[in-house]
């Protein structure tokens, strides 16, 4: 299996794009300013067993498919882009796969996030999988707010699901 990453632009800032040959194995928004910071690329290398190569040009489609989105337009990443599960294993991965069904500009809650994966009464294991999905945004963890409708938080960042909420309503609200 070869690996390989690639920088992709968000409002957040660059995110870092790990590619296996099977498809999409991790999206994540840095922390920093500089998407370069080595423990970005470290912690997946860790969790892949192996560091990805540098390849220019890798996320080229995915980029293309986040500029439409971030403009407004509907993309459903995971049947745009092939993606690499090999990063989430269980019911932290039927949690994610479930997410992927919640239609743009819609919301579930943790628990209907729960009940849809299979195993109603583990809310909490679905918030778990939010926070460590290893395919931030593309994986619209966003849509999953508390039962009494707040977003609730977005790891350290609520502000960017408030924003990610906001720019499906707004977008839903002009068609």
């Amino acid at each position: 299996m070869r690996f390989r990453y690639d920088f992709a632009p968000t409002p957040f800032g660059d995110a870092l794009a790990v590619f296996s040959d099977d498809g999409l194995v991790g999206f994540d928004l840095s922390e920093s300013d500089d998407p370069n910071v080595p423990w970005l690329l470290e912690g997946v290398s860790r969790r892949l067993g192996e560091t990805p190569e540098y390849a220019p040009g890798a996320a080229d489609e995915l980029a293309h498919l986040l500029a439409e989105y971030f403009d407004g337009k509907p993309v459903r990443f995971d049947t745009a882009v092939r993606f690499d599960w090999r990063l989430v294993e269980g019911f932290h991965r039927a949690a994610l796969q479930a997410i992927c069904e919640i239609p743009w500009g819609e919301t579930m809650t943790y628990g209907e996030v729960a009940i849809s994966a299979g195993s109603p009464g583990a809310a909490r294991a679905v918030g778990t999988a939010c926070r460590l999905t290893p395919l931030s945004v593309v994986v619209p963890v966003h849509r999953v707010i508390r039962s009494d409708g707040s977003p609730g938080h977005y790891g350290a960042h609520p502000e960017r699901k408030r924003f990610l909420l906001a720019l499906e309503r707004e977008a839903g609200s002009r068609t």
